[in-house]
């Protein structure tokens, strides 16, 4: 049986990028996007390849990568232009293929294996056309790799960067792949790989020779897959891609958002518009794709240390009501926290899990009080929001902390990539 021919295309510091090909006068720039000072939340999302060259790094502080270049340009977030270019990529993508599944933003697997011929059968013309149309047409590079699995082709599009193709085959994957440090295989992080470097496992390779026993010892199951992946032995399928729906279609096991403050929260008041903020948001997503959950959970982080926590509260009934969110929330927030200068909170997050479907009917107890369709009532705000913005439509309770007026917290939230696991 014919190896799959699989490509992972990855979008070189995408948002920097993005703005670049928006504005042609900040090529050649150290461009960074960052989120906003004002909030405390001025650190580096993404950083153009100029940037790069100063040392710059992702998450640090924006203080710090002015320290290292003076001249920086720092630009904030805008996460529907970035949504547009990655769905302008798919579609470039899709064009070779029905089997592309998005892995975040800026990132996709593309399956040929069925469509190579339709295009002259040889990968690396595929990629060099893909490339050159991704830098044409929208003005951006990307980074491809190339192989007969999934986790050795994004090895090869990180393999080099910017702007490179590199195939990983099975007759160079040895002294490609395997020499290389472990972190860069998927889903070896900071902490795995300080556990295998603690036992003497420094490459890939090695990884991909450790016994089962000391797997099992070690690293439990998830040893054995990174084990599969290092060998390169995972037959994990690219899911086909859906354009209507603009993503794969995934399992989505809760829905969640947090913020760091603008200042510390010392006031029941200000923490009740963030929980209000936040939990809108939740909820509105859940509306959107027809679904309730039936817990909701916090997560606080304080101002003096950083340390945090989180809890969670089982609801009555499945909810996707924003005021039902909010309550859970609230409760359980001051039923921990004082909410006064010796006790200041720096993030609060919110989430909503174990979702289900909306069920076909009700049925109404007889003897609660009768409440108002809370849920319908948002399905119309909602509506305004979709034509007008998702501030067009203010709850008072998030004008209590005057610092907060206008974010708008569903729009301009991260997107994060979607796991590899998702199934």
């Amino acid at each position: 049986m014919a190896d799959r021919v699989i490509l992972h295309s990855d979008m070189n510091s995408f948002y920097a990028s993005v703005e670049q090909a928006e504005d042609p006068s900040l090529r050649g720039k150290p461009v960074v996007v960052a989120g906003k000072e004002e909030l405390r939340h001025g650190i580096v999302l993404t950083k153009s390849i100029e940037a790069k060259r100063y040392g710059i790094q992702t998450a640090e502080a924006l203080w710090q990568a002015r320290a290292k270049c003076p001249d920086l340009i720092v630009l904030p977030p805008r996460y529907r232009l970035y949504r547009h270019y990655s769905e302008m990529a798919r579609a470039i993508y899709y064009q070779y293929s029905d089997q592309v599944e998005p892995f975040g933003l800026d990132e996709s697997w593309i399956d040929l294996t069925g469509t190579l011929a339709l295009h002259g059968g040889d990968a690396m013309v595929v990629a060099r056309e893909i490339s050159e149309r991704i830098k044409a047409e929208l003005g951006c590079t990307v980074s491809i790799g190339i192989s007969w699995n999934k986790i050795f082709a994004k090895f090869g599009s990180d393999y080099k960067k910017p702007d490179a193709i590199t195939p990983i085959t099975r007759e160079n994957y040895r002294d490609i792949v395997w020499n290389s440090p472990v972190r860069e295989l998927l889903y070896v992080g900071p902490a795995t790989e300080r556990k295998l470097r603690a036992y003497g496992i420094f490459t890939i390779g090695q990884l991909a020779h450790a016994s089962d026993a000391w797997l099992r010892r070690r690293l439990g199951k998830m040893g054995f897959v990174l084990r599969m992946f290092a060998r390169g032995e995972d037959t994990t399928s690219v899911k086909p891609y859906d354009p209507s729906s603009r993503d794969v279609d995934r399992i989505v096991k809760s829905y969640g958002n947090g913020l760091t403050a603008p200042h510390a929260i010392i006031r029941a008041s200000d923490a009740k518009a963030l929980i209000w903020l936040l939990a809108e948001s939740v909820a509105q997503r859940m509306r959107e794709d027809g679904m309730r959950a039936r817990t909701i959970s916090i997560g606080v982080r304080n101002d003096t240390d950083l340390s945090g926590y989180g809890c969670q509260m089982k609801l009555p009934h499945p909810t996707a009501a924003t005021r039902h969110v909010a309550q859970a929330a609230w409760e359980m927030l001051v039923a921990r926290e004082p909410l006064d200068e010796a006790h200041p909170i720096r993030a609060l997050h919110v989430r909503a899990s174990d979702l289900v479907e909306p069920a076909p009917f009700e049925q109404l107890d007889l003897f609660s009080p009768v409440e108002p369709d809370w849920e319908r009532l948002d399905c119309c705000i909602d509506e305004l929001r979709r034509r007008f913005g998702n501030t067009s439509v203010v709850r008072g309770v998030e004008l209590l902390d005057d610092s907060l007026a206008g974010v708008d917290i569903k729009g301009e939230n991260t997107v994060h990539p979607v796991g590899y696991f998702h199934r």
